[in-house]
């Protein structure tokens, strides 16, 4: 079966389904009637020669072709994507120097950045995976063109993101002894999750010894899985495995911080802006 049949609507529409699991999300996000995107869905599966969704009076599901043909339908659409912004005549060039914030890396920022390259296979697109002080002082001396990174509340340079609690985090099993140093897991410093850790304590009264020193943060959840203390999250960036213990151990308010997007005003601008628009047109999970 040629793929020549698989219309980039029809996918289009049969996406939507997958997306929402309901016919009527996926017309109302595509503003055509439930009908069509019914036929789109039939139309697509005789193309196919294979049923894709299940369907019955009380939900829609995909069916494991359905399931095949969601990874294929997105790198079709993607090709169609690229090769239309390779042979526009204005397809986007240029080089954008990108820097993130090593602990929003595990949200769904490399999938956008994925998603950008795809669209914009013309631009150099070179990241930088870093703290945020680093890359701030790297954007303020014009070694990177846009940043990503996190900043105390209120802060005016940037464009906020999203804003999220800090909390303290531990292993399940892990123990803090409220009469003895509280064992503080952080970034080295300039690190803001590690000076509101510390500010936090201090004024609480709680002693604290750091047991752990890292740059990056596969080595503060290594030490924080090993139980060798606490650290400093934020709360929607807690792994599955580890948990909230703000409350357990009767540790500090920490307040809250800004996932912030920076921007060098050398920068080049056409890719600056699609990327900027990018990263505030998805919802990035980890980033409330």
């Amino acid at each position: 079966m040629s793929t020549f049949e698989f219309d980039p609507m029809l996918l289009r529409t049969f996406l939507a389904v997958a997306d929402t699991l309901s016919f009527t999300k996926a017309a109302s996000r595509l503003g055509i009637s439930q009908p069509t995107a019914s036929q789109h869905v039939r139309k697509l599966e005789q193309a196919a020669g294979r049923q894709l969704v299940a369907r019955d009076t009380r939900d829609v599901r995909l069916t494991d072709n359905g399931d095949a043909m969601a990874g294929f339908a997105r790198t079709i659409l993607a090709a169609h994507a690229e090769a239309s912004s390779y042979f526009s005549g204005s397809a986007m060039r240029g080089r954008l120097r990108f820097g993130a914030a090593d602990d929003l890396a595990i949200t769904q920022l490399p999938q956008i950045l994925r998603h950008f390259r795809q669209l914009h296979p013309q631009v150099n697109l070179e990241l930088t995976v870093d703290q945020s002080g680093p890359l701030y002082r790297r954007l303020m001396g014009g070694q990177l063109d846009l940043i990503f990174i996190k900043q105390n509340p209120g802060t005016t340079e940037g464009t906020v993101v999203g804003t999220d609690a800090l909390v303290w985090v531990g292993h399940e099993k892990t123990v803090v002894d409220v009469d003895k140093p509280v064992p503080l897991i952080a970034y080295q410093g300039p690190s803001i999750s590690r000076q509101k850790a510390i500010d936090a304590l201090e004024a609480a009264g709680r002693t604290w010894r750091i047991t752990c020193n890292t740059r990056e943060v596969n080595g503060m959840l290594a030490a924080v899985r090993a139980g060798i203390g606490v650290a400093v999250f934020p709360h929607s960036l807690i792994p599955a495995d580890l948990v909230k213990v703000t409350n357990r151990f009767g540790l500090p308010d920490l307040g809250t911080v800004d996932f912030t997007l920076l921007s060098n005003p050398l920068a080049p601008k056409e890719p600056t802006d699609a990327l900027t628009a990018a990263i505030l047109g998805r919802t990035l999970s980890g980033v409330n």
